[in-house]
């Protein structure tokens, strides 16, 4: 069930006002029994007054002829018998004689200053018993009505300074409870105005959804304690419609690219056999299984469960690519090497995903390799791969644009302009670079630096 906000701060302010209230009533009790004050003239044993004086009042009964005495109960009994020094007694406030059951002693203490005996008072008595006990005479309402029972010689013990205090929060929350619940109303009422703004957060933010992700919180009126907040909502909304619609572009612009090699296989089956069909299919099936592979791998990683841990070996990894494509090199009329300085250079990734990024660049650079020309593969210290073509190379003002989604140089350029737009993400996503340079004599050199595994 949900709870609301301001509710739960309205009874906040009342539990604080409340605990402050009995810390302070604590407080005041103790500073005044530690005798600090001019003030502090309360013994211990003035909290055990309570306890005497209920239990006598738990006495009193009516006889059959309508007299109340006191009867003790046992809980009085045991008390007197573990207090000796505890003396009662017990006044009808009409005429003030005492009842049946009284102390002797008390009551003739007590009857003999008649003229002066109020509702309530505090009293010793010199002489009769010993000068640190206390006494006290009050008006209580008991089951047999209004008595004034009087109590003397009572002896502290811890329960009494709990049961003080409760009854003295009781007393006082009973009689100023209509200024505490005004005080909680009144908070109530400031807080739900001051949370207002929220709820009209609430409204428009019920109001975005996929189809209307430009859409932000006004910041108008909001109060510069939540400012932050919704300032943050409306940034992550920013992210968010960035995100979404760059997934749909690239899905859209990837549904309309995989059809041009779709269009290209139907035709080719479809239409008369060449000499080079196998040759020709082989080539269109390796090129979807490859633009496939990467949306997969590219998805894994904006999925967020694609990040790079498994430690790989660089040359080993490369190596087996380059195995990999080898016979395709050879029905292609080109040839490729692998050359690296090092036996082994470790870093830290997605196996899957390094194998794809490098798949691809060799794929791209047998491609652009003149007919009998050699690829080259080669693996540098410091986790750098390069991939080596002779072909036409990439001019220096596309080696930015070359890794953008679906850019080709033509219309006439093969494949999707994908491959290298999902590697430089790949990459990204692993802490490296890739970029693109002319090699010597002409053509392109593609090359990958990764982040050491010992370096991560």
């Amino acid at each position: 069930m949900r709870s609301s906000l301001t509710l739960r701060l309205s009874v906040y302010l009342l539990a604080g006002q409340v605990l402050c209230f009995a810390g302070t009533m604590v407080g005041a009790h103790l500073i005044e029994l530690t005798g600090i004050t001019p003030w502090s003239h309360v013994s211990w044993n003035y909290f055990a007054e309570i306890r005497a004086r209920m239990l006598v009042a738990a006495s009193l009964v009516r006889g059959p002829d309508g007299v109340v005495s006191i009867e003790p109960t046992r809980e009085l009994r045991a008390l007197v018998e573990k207090h000796p020094t505890l003396s009662f007694a017990a006044f009808d406030p009409k005429d003030g004689l005492p009842l049946p059951g009284s102390s002797p002693d008390l009551a003739a203490a007590l009857r003999g200053h008649d003229p002066i005996l109020t509702e309530e008072m505090a009293f010793r008595i010199r002489g009769v018993m010993k000068n640190e006990l206390m006494g006290s005479y009050r008006l209580q309402d008991t089951p047999v009505g209004a008595i004034l029972i009087a109590t003397h010689g009572y002896i502290f013990e811890w329960k009494d300074l709990f049961r003080h205090i409760y009854d003295d929060i009781f007393y006082t929350l009973k009689q100023y409870s209509p200024t505490i619940i005004i005080a909680v109303t009144i908070g109530w009422l400031t807080l739900r105005r001051g949370l207002g703004p929220l709820q009209q957060v609430v409204e428009q933010a019920g109001l975005i959804d996929m189809s209307s992700l430009d859409q932000r919180m006004s910041l108008v009126g909001i109060p510069s304690e939540i400012m932050p907040l919704v300032a943050t909502i409306n940034e992550a909304l920013a992210r968010l419609d960035a995100g979404v619609t760059r997934q749909r572009r690239f899905l859209a612009n990837a549904a309309h690219e995989l059809r041009t090699p779709l269009t290209i296989m139907t035709a080719r089956i479809n239409g008369p056999e060449k000499p080079t069909f196998k040759k020709d299919l082989d080539r269109d099936v390796r090129r979807l299984r490859n633009i496939v592979e990467q949306l997969l791998v590219y998805a894994r990683f904006n999925k967020g469960d694609g990040s790079p841990k498994d430690e790989i070996d660089l040359v080993e990894l490369t190596q087996a690519v380059v195995d990999d494509h080898a016979l395709v090199a050879v029905k292609n009329s080109r040839s490729i090497e692998f050359e690296s300085e090092s036996e082994s250079i470790q870093v830290r990734g997605d196996r899957r995903a390094l194998e794809s990024v490098v798949s691809n660049l060799i794929d791209n650079a047998l491609r652009a390799e003149p007919e009998n020309g050699t690829v080259l593969a080669r693996v540098r210290p410091g986790a750098i791969v390069e991939i080596v073509d002779h072909g036409e190379g990439v001019e220096e003002s596309d080696r930015e644009i070359v890794f953008e989604p679906f850019w080709r140089k033509s219309e006439m350029t093969p494949g999707t302009g994908l491959g290298l737009a999902i590697a430089k993400e790949l990459i990204d996503a692993h802490g490296g670079t890739i970029d693109v340079t002319e090699t010597p004599g002409g053509g392109a050199t593609f090359k990958i630096s990764l982040p050491l595994a010992s370096a991560t």
